[in-house]
């Protein structure tokens, strides 16, 4: 089983430590969300991992195998780390099942192989339920699972049991797909856990979620 981790990572600029000891795993199989107030590290620490770019101190790991100076082509290559922007790419006309289609139908496989890989991802991604919606008709944690399908389908040999590192500012739709997340606050590791640990942890809605939040 693969993992993914940051082993005590920090990025500083000009002068200011915006990144300050971060260390998270993501075990093959999971969706973990890295999530935090505005100006609080995520994305900094989003692009060491990736990356896009190089942390000062600390590395990142696959398998106990350091790849912080590993370039981010290579990191896609090597070891399947693939970077999904934020912004929206899910077709807004077209249903969940011809999104993923219109994937695999560049890769150099059979109508079957297509098939198979596109049924494989609908349910891996627990998207059976929304397979005839349109993009426009779906919620931004529906979509979010999409994109990562769509992502997903340019490298079959990790399609099965991938880890999979989310950060967005929608935070409830972001839980919403997580098994777990990491909340990160002025460059550190805040809190840790499961959606509904986080949620009804006093600590994370005074800091970052308020008092009204709800799952759902």
């Amino acid at each position: 089983m693969r993992t993914l981790a940051t082993d005590e990572i920090g990025k500083s600029y000009r002068g200011r430590r915006v990144v300050n000891g971060v260390s998270l795993r993501v075990e093959q199989g999971e969706v973990v969300g890295l999530l935090g107030p505005n100006g609080a590290g995520k994305t900094t620490t989003f692009y060491t991992i990736v990356g896009l770019i190089p942390p000062d101190t600390g590395r990142v790991l696959i398998d106990d195998e350091d790849i912080t100076d590993v370039p981010m082509y290579l990191r896609a290559r090597q070891f399947g780390i693939s970077y999904l922007p934020q912004e929206a790419s899910v077709f807004r006309k077209l249903t969940v099942e011809e999104n993923i289609l219109a994937v695999l139908e560049a890769q150099p496989i059979s109508w079957h192989e297509r098939r198979e890989r596109m049924e494989k991802l609908i349910d891996q991604l627990g998207l059976e339920h929304i397979r005839l919606n349109r993009g426009y008709a779906l919620s931004g944690g529906e979509r979010r699972r999409v994109e990562i399908a769509r992502a997903l389908c340019i490298n079959p040999t990790f399609i099965f049991g991938i880890g999979v590192l989310i950060t967005d500012h929608n935070v409830r739709e972001t839980l919403s797909v997580t098994d777990r997340a990491y909340i990160i606050n002025v460059g550190r590791i805040f809190r840790q856990g499961t959606p509904e640990q986080l949620g009804g942890d006093p600590e994370v809605r005074r800091v970052y979620l308020g008092e009204s939040f709800s799952l759902v």
